[in-house]
């Protein structure tokens, strides 16, 4: 079931979403060459809990941390280490709070000092499917009109759409109902989208195959060529005016343009 949220508990996710953006648009000025994954993990926990909000993800099914940290061929749910990050490297940043009952999530990929034409690439490519969905998601439409826009997006550039993990709903569980594939599938669910539905979109794209392995830790996510991925997430709502981008700190209304 998709539990539609009135304009109260919007507003009470606009909340906990900015927090989540604000909290992304700090990390990214601290996303240098010589800074450990660890220290951007501990910056972004102490960040949440002074603004009296709760990491979403430490302990969230016994993951050990407050912030995922995604390096290079890692997709998601990197573990942050000692680790340092290097120039020309990607780090994918995904993070979640929990404040006033209702979560935010969302992700960016940023890159470390100076990346090739090719990894900027993939970064544009990936942040703009991600707008591409976003665009799609408005009443009447299917669930799976977002799907197929993200995937069109990426392959028509060369790039492959990760299909081990999707999108969900989300409101005061983290993961809610339904799941939204980031490809176009028969067999998946495909309801009419409703005013009042929320979604936290995630499309990861990768450079060469979309396949993936999970490593020792149980928790981290490869590219099975170990070729680069990227990773860009909003929550969204659905409202009779088109979709609002909760994660965005300045999309104040549904009428402002989509692009960042």
């Amino acid at each position: 079931m998709i539990i539609i949220k009135n304009p109260q508990e919007l507003q009470l996710m606009r909340e906990s979403n900015r927090l989540v953006a604000e909290a992304l648009q700090e990390l990214k000025k601290l996303v240098v060459a010589g800074i450990t994954t660890e220290e951007l993990d501990r910056f972004a926990e102490d960040f949440i809990r002074r603004r009296g909000a709760q990491p979403a993800f430490k302990g969230y099914r016994g993951y050990p941390a407050s912030l995922c940290v995604s390096v290079n061929e890692e997709i998601v749910h990197g573990i942050p280490s000692k680790k340092k990050l290097r120039d020309g490297d990607i780090a994918s940043l995904d993070l979640g709070v929990l404040m006033n009952g209702f979560y935010g999530d969302a992700a960016i990929t940023v890159p470390v000092g100076s990346v090739s034409p090719q990894v900027q690439k993939l970064l544009q490519v990936t942040e703009e499917s991600l707008y591409r969905g976003i665009a799609q998601a408005k009443v009447g439409n299917r669930l799976l009109d977002i799907s197929r826009a993200i995937q069109t997006a990426v392959e028509s550039r060369g790039f492959s759409v990760v299909r081990d993990f999707v999108g969900h709903g989300i409101g005061k569980n983290l993961h809610e109902e339904p799941q939204i594939p980031n490809f176009y599938s028969t067999t998946a669910h495909n309801p009419r989208l409703q005013e009042g539905m929320v979604f936290a979109l995630e499309p990861m794209v990768n450079e060469g195959t979309h396949k993936m392995k999970i490593l020792s830790d149980e928790w981290t996510a490869v590219t099975a060529d170990r070729k680069l991925s990227a990773h860009f997430e909003h929550t969204i709502a659905i409202t009779g005016s088109g979709p609002w981008i909760l994660s965005n700190p300045d999309h104040e209304s549904t009428a402002l343009p989509l692009a960042g």
